[in-house]
Order: C-alpha cells, then structure tokens, then sequence
C-alpha cells in the first residue's frame, strides 16, 4: 500500500486495441480543451515490443544527453536561471517521464518478455540518472549561476538550493577519485535494486489443499476463478496478498494457517537475502564515503526526520508508548485461543494474530468481515469514492476510450475542475491480479506537472495498480472493509499527483519529502470509518436500500481501536527493522545477518516468526524506501492530525471548504515549500499528537 516511485525498468506488454465506445468520453475533445487552457494531456506513450522499449529508452538518454550538453556549452557571460536551472529540470523531466512509464511497464506487462527487457532497460535508465550526478560540465555551469545569487522567487531559489544541495549528496566536493568510486558504487546500488525488486516479483508460493482443510474459508475464496484445480483441490497462492489474507483470517486449522505463512515468509528468500546483504553493505559503504555515519543518515537528511537517531526514537517512543496496549491485546487473543482450543495454556503465534483478531471481531463486537463485503461490491464502491473525492476537491471524473491499453479491464479517465470544466490531468485504473503483475497495490506516477518550454503546463498522469479479488460467475467483486480502506488511500495517491500544480518537475506534489508522501492518503483513509461517508455508497449488492447499521460502524471503529496496538506494533516492526540494518556503520554492515536481526525485531517489537524464514527476502519496500519505511508511522501521525480538521467541520468529511482548503494549500503546492508549513496553513494552527492518540485508543 504505497506510492511506486523507484524507477525501475520494465515495459508495458503487448497493449490490447481498444475501440470508441459510445458511453465514454472523447480523449480528443479533453486534449482540445487543454490546449485552450494552455495546458498538454498528452498520454505516455507505451513500448508495443521488446524492441520499442529499447528503442525509447535509448532515444531517451540520447535526447537528454544532446540537451544537457548544450546546456553546458553556453557562454558563461549570458547564463541565466531559466538557461541552466529550469532548463536542466526540463531535460531529467523528460527522461524521468521515460523511466516511469517503463518502470510501470515492468510492473504490469502480461509478457514475460516485456518485463525483462524493461529491467533491462531500467538498470541501464538508472546508470545515466547516477552519471548525471558526476557531469562536471554542467556542474560547473550551475554553480556559476548559484554563486552570482541572482534575484529570484522563492520557488526558483528553493529549486536552485535542492540541485546544488543533490550535488553536495553525490560526492561532487570529493577529490576525482573519490567522487569516480562512489559513482561506480552507486551504479552497483541501482542495479542490485532493480534486481531485489524483480526477484520479490518472480517469487511464487502455489499450496493445494482439499475443500476439508480449508474448513471456515468463505465461499467466496474457493468460488473465485483459478482456486479450484481440476484434481478437486484448491490452489492458495501466498505470494497474492489477498489469497493469503483469507487464509490467515478464516481457515479454522492452525496448520493451514501456519503453512501458508510460512511460505508466504520464506518467499525469495533464496534469490533475495545475498542480495539484500550486498545492498546494505553498498549503501553504508556509499555513506562513509559520503562523510555520513550510516545510511538512514544520508537518506534521512533530507526528509521531515532530518537524520537516523530522530527516526529510530520516533519509532521506538511508540513501542513503549504502546506496551501497556499490546500486552492487553495479546493477553486477549491468547485468552481466546485458550478457550477455542481448549488448552489453557495457549500461546498466540504469529499465523493467529489474524485469525483470532477476526474471531474477537465477530465475537465481542459483532463484527463479521465476510457479511461486511455484501456492502462494497467493487463497482458501486469506486464510483461512490469518486463522487466523495469530487465533491470535496471541487473535480469531476469522466472515463474515456484510451487509445490502448495493456491489459483487457484497465481504464481510462481525465479529471476536471467541476467549476471550470478545465482539465486537470488523467489516470488509468488496473485493478484486478493477473500473473507477473505487481503483487500488492500502488500508485505508479507517470508524468508529473510542469511547466513546459513554451509555457504550456503540461498535466500529470497516473496509473492504479491494485489486486482486488475478481468477480466470480456468479457475484460481483466484493471488498473487505480493508479493501475500502486501500481503496481510498492509494487513489489519495492519483489525487495528490492530479492536485499538484507546481512549476517544476522536481518540485511536484510526488517529491516532497519521503516521510510526509503517505500522509495525504493516509488522512483519506478515515473516510471509511465515518457513517455519513459510508451511507453515500455502502450498500448490499442484493438490495442497495440496505445499509451498514450505525451500530456496525460503532463496533467497526471500536474493533480497530482494540486492535490498534498489535496493527500499529507490526509497523513499527517494518520501520525498525528497516532501520537496524540501514543505521549500521560500513565494519557493522559487513558482519550483518540479515535474517536473524530482522527476526529477532519481530520478537521484540510484535511477536517471533519462525527462525527458518526471511520476512526480510519479501520486504518491496527495501528496495526504493530503504532507510524510509518509519515514514508510514510518522506520516499516520500527521494524517489523522490533518483527518481531524475536517471531522470539526460544518460538513463532517464530505466539507468542501475544509476540502478546498486540503487541496489548495497542500496538494497543489507540492514541494515548492517545506510541507511543515503546508500541513499548518491547512490545520490554521500548529501540529498535535492528540488527533493520533485518540484515533488508537489511548486516553490522556
């Protein structure tokens, strides 16, 4: 559940032809109207083969390489911000727009072929990007200009000192050869990502079972296409979120339970774990070189946290802040197992957390998951998130025939100023699993806004990659309650990158920084929890007069805060970890082990996995959020600060005020200021913990 932003390389299979459709909106009439705007909808264009994806990436570099040295060949006499620093933005923006789409196409082609030549493409995509970092000629021509300190907004000047700040982080001040390894090191890094990434993508974990073993999985599992084998058995795949939620919540057999988890956390651990060894010991080697102490330190300077240590006590103030919470909660499944087993010396494992958490959720507060889905069947629920999102930022949504896509199902729409009818950008719905397709759910940024050459604005685009269960033959796709909440946050992703409305590439909405890119979704999460929100969309697919009781959402919210100390225990679980093995000096990083250090942050922090498994191998976000995953946490906190305005207001959750507040002061600013005071002219006062504590449960 996050916004995709490493670039890495893949392509976009082979895109299925697709013709106009009399119910959808015309593409061509909503890029007439951008024109008129002076602004471009202009649609990435996608790879059909291999051999296009070869040829755009390196039309790509070369494009940017004949730019760039123009660029650095002007007289230095006539230099100015709009020659060099804009300039240079324009240029890595359009080979930064090359590397998304073929990052996304890598996540999403249906060809294997496709997929590999993208990685491919994309390590070579992410070499030139670290070569750009050691270009002296063009360094020399920037910090010209930066030294002369002309007179400039406070958007140019923010843009100038990021460039030259990036430059500082590279190595550029370091003698020749120094700067020469750590550019060989940091080549070494992107590949070695790239490769991370791919493996957790190939991994697969197929378990068969009979109907028997699988005793209390809701028919709605067994009944989706590709469960049932034609030997009569029931494929589980582990490595498919979904397929694994259901067994961890509902299959009464703990061996089941325990199987499935134990595949899920021994996937890629084969391919993955010496090179997550590698990647650890090249980033605190790339650190020192850097003058930094660890790794979280070089990444984190240039986020809200500013440096490891701040990160580490952030995270590590919540587990003690949350131990008295935890315990009682642990104290409660075991309680439950003990009378569900009949063993009253019962001990709560990690594959029962979720099981006996679904059981304590039906039992004590009434609360069935599997009844809930009868009220989100996936249709029904996107277009009444839509609405909400449109009426509380002022949009309006219309699907439109693209003139491709590559898969059968993935959609197409422009988003409008519902005022102005002026358009606003455009994003693509891929919704449903598929095999060598990205395994969770994320918001792949395509092109970001900017200021073109001549002026124009050129607007963002985006693509939704999710793994909601598909329809079956006889029901429509149904969401769990934690479905919805995806749902709504990682669309807050597509909103974040349609709202922003920032001059340069560098600068938009997607480039704050890395610990406050999750708070905007994370605060739309709560909209799922509100009944008057619910009562917009939330309906039985039987009969849409019914409606989720007041009551259920009552014992919905009053669920979550019971359980809130293991769910928000298992965060900081990922952040610690993640942060153990990046707050390492280069002699520590060397003699690290991996998967011990990681398991023994499980035992600590949540609750043991087995020794012989690799939670850490399956870890995506090592592999473009290193050092970062404490973000979730810190961004949460100021989520439900920035929820909370809009549960004071007049109009609840659906405030259009409160909501044209949200989009003008922190979407479409994006990161042209410090997102710190963003967050306060949007709050109209300075920031709270209390918001956050009353959402988990704990009382001053």
């Amino acid at each position: 559940m996050h916004l995709f932003l490493r670039v890495a390389g893949v392509a976009f299979g082979l895109l299925v032809s697709v013709g106009g459709q009399a119910a959808l909106g015309d593409l061509a009439a909503f890029q007439a109207a951008a024109v008129q705007g002076k602004t471009e909808l202009r649609l990435p264009v996608y790879p059909l083969t291999p051999e296009e994806i070869k040829a755009q990436a390196t039309q790509a570099m070369a494009t940017a390489d004949a730019a760039l040295a123009k660029l650095a060949a002007q007289d230095g006499s006539r230099l100015t911000f709009a020659t060099t620093f804009a300039a240079c933005d324009a240029i890595v923006g359009g080979l930064t727009q090359a590397s998304l789409v073929i990052a996304t196409v890598a996540e999403s082609s249906p060809e294997a072929a496709m997929r590999d030549v993208a990685n491919e493409m994309n390590v070579k995509l992410q070499e030139w990007i670290v070569s750009l970092d050691y270009r002296e000629d063009l360094y020399r021509v920037l910090k010209q200009v930066a030294d002369a300190r002309p007179k400039l907004s406070a958007e140019e000047q923010r843009l100038v000192d990021e460039f030259m700040r990036n430059y500082r982080r590279a190595g550029l001040a370091l003698p020749a050869a120094e700067r020469a390894e750590v550019e060989k090191l940091r080549k070494e890094l992107a590949a070695l990502t790239t490769e991370f990434a791919v493996n957790i993508n190939a991994a697969r974990a197929p378990l068969d079972f009979t109907v028997e073993e699988l005793a209390g999985v809701p028919e709605s599992f067994l009944s989706s296409p590709g469960i049932k084998q034609a030997d009569g058995k029931y494929r589980v795949m582990a490595n498919v979120t979904w397929h694994a939620t259901a067994i961890a919540e509902n299959a009464e057999s703990a061996e089941v339970r325990r199987r499935v988890s134990l595949a899920r956390l021994q996937l890629a651990r084969d391919t993955n774990v010496p090179v997550l060894k590698k990647l650890i010991v090249l980033r605190a080697n790339i650190a020192k070189r850097l003058g930094y102490a660890t790794w979280a330190d070089f990444q984190i300077e240039t986020r809200m946290a500013k440096n490891g240590a701040t990160a580490v006590k952030f995270e590590e103030a919540l587990v003690t802040g949350l131990q008295p919470k935890f315990a009682a909660e642990q104290e409660t499944l075991r309680k439950l197992k003990a009378a569900h087993t009949g063993k009253p010396d019962a001990v709560i494992e990690s594959w029962d957390v979720a099981y006996y958490t679904n059981k304590l959720l039906k039992e004590r507060y009434a609360v069935d998951g599997e009844k809930l889905r009868d009220f989100f069947p996936y249709q029904a629920t996107l277009e009444g998130m839509f609405a909400i999102y449109q009426k509380i930022f002022g949009l309006k949504f219309t699907e439109v025939a693209p003139p491709y896509v590559w898969a059968p199902g993935v959609q197409l729409y422009v988003v409008q100023d519902s005022t102005t009818s002026t358009p606003m950008g455009a994003f693509y719905l891929d919704m449903f699993p598929r095999d060598g397709k990205f395994n969770h759910f994320a918001c792949f940024p395509l092109k970001t806004g900017r200021v073109l050459a001549g002026g124009s604005y050129e607007l963002p685009i985006a693509a939704l990659l999710c793994n909601f269960p598909a329809p079956s033959a006889d029901k429509p796709s149904l969401l769990k309650q934690n479905d919805v909440v995806t749902l709504f946050h990682e669309f807050g992703h597509v909103m974040h990158g349609m709202l922003s409305r920032s001059k340069f590439m560098m600068q938009g909405g997607f480039m704050v920084p890395q610990d406050f890119v999750e708070a905007p979704s994370q605060m739309l999460e709560n909209w799922v929890w509100d009944k008057a929100v619910l009562d917009t969309f939330a309906a039985d697919y039987r009969d849409p007069a019914k409606k989720i009781p007041a009551e259920t959402v009552a014992a919905l919210i009053a669920a979550r805060q019971a359980t809130e100390g293991f769910a928000t225990r298992r965060q900081l679980t990922f952040g610690l970890i993640d942060l153990s093995m990046h707050s390492l000096s280069l002699e520590a990083a060397e003699n690290y082990d991996v998967v011990a250090q990681s398991n023994a942050v499980f035992s600590r922090v949540s609750l043991a996995v087995p020794a012989d498994t690799a939670f850490v191998a399956y870890f995506g976000h090592l592999a473009g959020y290193d050092a970062g995953y404490y973000g979730y946490q810190w961004a949460k906190v100021l989520a439900i600060d920035m929820a909370s305005v809009f549960k004071n207001a007049p109009g609840g959750f659906l405030d259009e005020k409160v909501g044209r507040r949200l989009r003008d002061e922190v979407y479409a600013v994006g990161h042209t200021r410090d997102v710190g005071e963003s967050v306060e002219k949007f709050l109209g006062r300075a920031r709270s913990q209390q918001p956050y504590l009353d959402y988990v449960g704990i009382k001053k």
